[in-house]
């Protein structure tokens, strides 16, 4: 376990959600946790079109996060209630789905961003801290490699957490889905303090 957090249910009853590395077994249960976070948290920003074009490709799994050890699965009362990660790769975003963006090349520490990668949150666990907590333990594992900034493609409905953790935008794209569907998303990057020597 790498980190735990108290939280109270819908019903007001205490619960600990508790943060550990993915692993591959852990696959099934994180897409299902990504298509519930998709349409339960991005309604308000996409359509549904948008939002079912884009899961599976811009938004889903990306296994290669996980074989790398560098994704993270949060759980209450034993189920899924947030994932999220970061990566010493090129890609910036993106899920298997999307492969043929894929851009697997190591990124250099003293020059590149880490990138950080993948979040969701189950709705029904929304603003509670999950989102902010695997966000810290991404960006102290990414100082850990040496990496002294972060960058990041948000969704419309993530870009607020991002923001009110010191994240700057850059501007926003348009992303043309599968089907020609274009969605937007918002290019982020943030200094992080403390450079810290490290290994993967």
């Amino acid at each position: 376990m790498l980190a735990q957090i108290t939280l109270r249910d819908l019903t007001g009853r205490e619960v600990v959600a508790q943060f550990r590395r993915a692993s591959l077994g852990d696959i099934p249960e994180i897409d299902r946790l990504i298509k519930l976070s998709a349409r339960g948290l991005c309604r308000d920003d996409y359509s549904v079109e948008q939002i079912e074009a884009a899961l599976g490709s811009a938004l889903g799994v990306d296994s290669q996060l996980v074989r790398d050890g560098t994704y993270f699965l949060a759980k209450a009362d034993g189920a899924p209630v947030a994932c999220g990660g970061w990566s010493w790769r090129k890609t910036l975003f993106g899920a298997d789905g999307g492969l043929a963006d894929r851009e697997p090349q190591s990124l250099d520490p003293g020059r590149d961003a880490a990138r950080i990668r993948a979040f969701f949150v189950h709705p029904d666990w929304a603003r509670r801290g999950l989102g902010r907590t695997t966000l810290e333990l991404c960006e102290a594992e990414a100082r850990k490699c040496g990496f002294t900034s972060a960058e990041l493609m948000a969704t419309l409905s993530g870009e607020r957490l991002y923001r009110s953790c010191g994240y700057l935008s850059q501007g926003s794209i348009q992303h043309i889905l599968p089907g020609g569907v274009a969605i937007q998303f918002v290019s982020m990057c943030k200094r992080l303090a403390g450079r810290q020597s490290g290994v993967r």
